[in-house]
């Protein structure tokens, strides 16, 4: 990995492109353990060019420390699995238009590694007070199943926490709030019965999914941030038949624990009005809220005015999507949104601003210069 120019302040783009290609050009889906590994074997590399003392944790989850004493450190965030399945780059490959470059995974968020070690190397062996933590997760587009504890771990040791993911789309803006997400699933047992000669003697399944999407939904309550929507609903079987199964997943968005609490409640204790059908809820919610407060936007001031030192403007938004940054945002100071700007996150266009990339690379650095 190359460093920055002569000029510490400016990061070398050509080489952040060089580097973005490597991770880029290894797809790694969350599916794929060992692709995931790779990624963050050529990040580790960087790391302990950089000096860094590196292990891996149970699950997959890399550390990599710099500087890491006995006290409070800072911790940035990262994750080297995409959402694109082996076989994208053939349909979705890397390429330069103008000032975007294109490519499965470059905006969320192999860009924002590539970003963070730009800025590691710009700092020149000078740490933190305390030192920086980096945790490289492997399954954060998945809900961060293994990687969970290990990170809210780390943050009960952080005095902050900065998170790479992208900033808001097409925009210079840091995250200062995510919503909660979860998902619910409901299987619905009931009785089945020819549709044509008994049909009374039937209890349709599918019948009472479609009054569950209805009463689920109605749970919404989005003047407050809470969403709810029905994603996929799955049964029944020949058409002269009463369905005796199905099953509906519903995606919950949250800007409240209180809210989280409230829908779960209603949807554990939902029932079809048919009694003879069953009903068994699955899930839960999977990322608190990162509800904004004033250490975070204490944190989001002090990037501002840097920023304004550098020469641009940031703003903040509160924003639907989960990152690792809801587990963190509970237990320490923290601010989302530092890797690379562009658009696309889990989209065929998805890209990175290349006229704009540079600037929040200096932000970063200054941020772990001054935090």
């Amino acid at each position: 990995m190359r460093g920055m120019t002569a000029d510490s302040a400016r990061p070398d783009l050509a080489a952040m492109l060089r580097d973005l290609r490597a991770l880029v050009e290894i797809e790694s889906p969350s599916t794929d353990p060992v692709a995931i590994s790779r990624v963050m074997g050529v990040a580790e590399h960087w790391a302990r060019d950089l000096g860094a003392v590196t292990h891996a944790l149970p699950g997959g989850t890399r550390v990599f420390d710099f500087g890491v004493g006995e006290g409070p450190y800072l911790l940035a965030l990262t994750h080297a699995d995409t959402v694109w399945p082996h076989g994208t780059l053939e349909t979705m490959p890397w390429r330069q238009e103008d000032e975007r470059l294109y490519g499965p995974g470059t905006y969320d968020m192999k860009a924002g590694i590539v970003g963070l070690f730009h800025a590691l190397r710009a700092l020149g062996g000078a740490w933190p007070e305390g030192g920086l933590r980096i945790l490289i997760s492997p399954d954060e587009e998945t809900g961060s199943d293994s990687s969970r504890l290990h990170i809210e771990a780390a943050a009960r040791r952080a005095r902050a926490v900065l998170v790479v993911e992208p900033p808001v789309a097409d925009s210079h803006n840091l995250k200062t709030g995510r919503k909660g997400t979860g998902d619910f699933t409901l299987h619905l047992r009931g009785v089945s019965s020819h549709a044509g000669n008994r049909p009374t003697d039937g209890a349709s399944a599918v019948t009472a999914a479609a009054e569950a999407v209805l009463a689920v939904q109605a749970l919404a309550r989005p003047e407050v941030g809470t969403t709810v929507s029905a994603g996929r609903i799955a049964g029944g079987g020949a058409v002269n038949v009463i369905p005796a199964e199905c099953r509906v997943d519903f995606d919950l968005r949250v800007s409240t624990l209180a809210e989280a609490e409230r829908v779960t409640a209603a949807i554990q204790a939902w029932r079809p009005s048919d009694p003879r059908v069953t009903v068994e809820v699955t899930g839960g919610l999977n990322r608190p809220p990162f509800e904004q407060g004033p250490d975070t936007l204490a944190l989001f001031g002090q990037a501002r005015a840097l920023a304004a030192e550098l020469g641009f403007e940031i703003g903040h938004e509160v924003v639907g999507g989960g990152s690792d940054g809801n587990f963190t945002a509970p237990l320490a100071p923290t601010l989302d949104g530092l890797g690379a700007p562009g658009d696309g996150a889990h989209a065929a266009h998805e890209h990175v601003r290349l006229d704009r990339w540079p600037d929040h690379v200096r932000l970063l650095t200054r941020l772990l210069q001054t935090l």
